[in-house]
């Protein structure tokens, strides 16, 4: 019989998203962040590929990126509502890790499986991030799937996207549960 570790099994079965919105200052320092990044590049990685990496945004680079999402919401003719969302986004936050996927040519792991490998980064860093204190949220939007945005905004190659942009400050406000999956109702079992 295996020895269960309760502590994370509770963490995983109660954890929660906090909203970006809620999140402010303080924020980790490098030396806090460091083992969060090193928690999510644990994340499985068929091949050791390493398919992703990271950009750490901090506040003054989240003021140019508000402004750029701004530009280019305009430039692409999208719904000022969304607009408005995207440079909040970027405005309002003081912190945020980019966890971009680059897919490595591999004859043996397809790209979607080093596609799953940074979406597991994301949910790692997250709750890397919960698990050390700080209130975090794994949001993208339509800018991050902009290539004029990512490349001259973030610096990324023609191969390279955007998996989600962890961010990561001190809770203002705990949100309330939100309704769960009936496991049964989403479970198959098969025995033979």
């Amino acid at each position: 019989m295996p020895t269960p570790n309760t502590a994370a099994m509770d963490f995983l079965l109660t954890r929660r998203s906090r909203p970006a919105k809620t999140l402010t200052s303080p924020v980790p320092s490098q030396k806090q962040l460091i083992p969060i990044l090193t928690a999510a590049a644990r994340s499985p990685d068929h091949g050791k590929l390493e398919p992703w990496r990271f950009i750490v945004l901090e506040a003054g680079a989240m003021g140019r990126l508000a402004d750029l999402a701004s530009q280019r919401g305009l430039a692409l003719g999208v719904e000022q509502t969304k607009i408005d969302k995207a440079i909040a986004q970027y405005r309002d936050a003081t912190l945020a890790v980019v966890v971009v996927a680059c897919p490595v040519p591999s004859d043996k792991v397809p790209a979607v499986e080093q596609a799953y490998s940074a979406g597991a980064v994301c949910l790692a860093m997250l709750n890397g991030a919960l698990a050390a204190g700080w209130g975090a949220n794994w949001l993208s939007g339509w800018a991050s799937h902009d290539r004029t945005f990512v490349e001259t905004g973030l610096g990324l190659g023609a191969d390279e996207t955007v998996a989600g942009l962890i961010h990561i400050g001190t809770e203002t406000s705990a949100p309330p549960e939100r309704p769960r999956p009936e496991i049964n109702a989403i479970t198959t079992w098969v025995a033979k």
